[in-house]
């Protein structure tokens, strides 16, 4: 039978707290919380009409994949409780394959982006100003390119729904956490990407940038919290059809923004609804 897809939950054994463009947050208790992706689709901060079935169950396993083998690096805020144990019998469905239980923490109000290589933002930017967040980069270098010297860090705004994320400098990051704790933040997503990057190359995939979240508990410790490493917050390349001068093929929603790039659209209204046949032919 075909699954339908989950544009937004129902639960009403747990208190609502926030629905953002793809997660629903519920309260477990006063330390815990219940996050579900749904099929909901965003792209340039606007959620789309269209959900995609099974999108969150993929976004899920995906970050649950990635969760435990880069645990090594540094915690993370899954608890291990079982989503189906903390809702009703009649909501299990809504969460089964597609919810962690996580821990409340602080979440830190930026975004921490890796870049191996040089495309979408990063590239539009490069082009103007020839740097990235600040970050100088050698001239000539062509869209799709892997950045000489390895991964940079370039981290944007958090933007809230219907609001668009900004790149900003790592002086605007120091501003708002403390130098300490940007150095921490910068370190742990570098090697967080180098580490993932390295794994995927190995198996046909090349990640090209991805974005990473973290949160502080109440005695400082850092955290990887949100997602990792899927569709949604990364951009996966084919290896075996990759080369530098365009965005190339891609396993993410990179292709979603192409098509709407193509669009009468201001990227706030009027939300166009995507061709089914484009998921299709994925």
């Amino acid at each position: 039978m075909k699954e339908s897809a989950l544009f937004e939950t129902h639960i009403e054994s747990l208190p609502f707290v926030h629905r953002g463009k793809v997660r629903d947050i519920y309260a477990v208790d006063d330390d815990k919380l219940l996050i579900v992706q749904t099929d909901r689709l965003s792209a340039f901060d606007v959620i789309l009409p269209d959900p995609i079935p099974g999108k969150g169950k993929l976004l899920t396993s995906l970050s649950a994949f990635w969760f435990e083998k880069l645990a090594h690096i540094m915690p993370n805020h899954l608890t291990g409780i079982t989503p189906e144990s903390v809702v009703a019998a009649n909501e299990r469905e809504q969460v089964q394959d597609r919810a962690f239980v996580i821990r409340r923490l602080k979440s830190l109000p930026v975004e921490a982006i890796v870049r191996g290589y040089i495309v979408g933002s990063g590239w539009k930017d490069y082009q103007t100003t020839g740097t990235i967040c600040g970050i100088k980069l050698p001239p000539g270098l062509q869209q799709a390119e892997k950045i000489p010297g390895g991964a940079i860090f370039t981290p944007s705004t958090k933007a809230k729904v219907g609001a668009h994320d900004e790149n900003i400098p790592v002086s605007e990051v120091e501003r708002q956490l403390g130098k300490e704790l940007t150095a921490r933040v910068k370190e742990k997503a570098v090697q967080l990407y180098t580490e993932a990057a390295d794994y995927a190359i190995q198996r046909g995939i090349i990640i090209a940038d991805t974005k990473f979240e973290f949160g502080l508990d109440d005695a400082g410790e850092l955290f990887l919290i949100d997602e990792v490493l899927t569709p949604d917050s990364s951009r996966f390349w084919p290896a075996d059809q990759y080369r530098t001068g365009i965005s190339p093929p891609s396993y993410d929603k990179q292709f979603v923004r192409d098509w709407l790039e193509t669009q009468n659209w201001n990227k706030n209204h009027l939300r166009p609804s995507c061709p089914r046949v484009s998921f299709a032919r994925r």
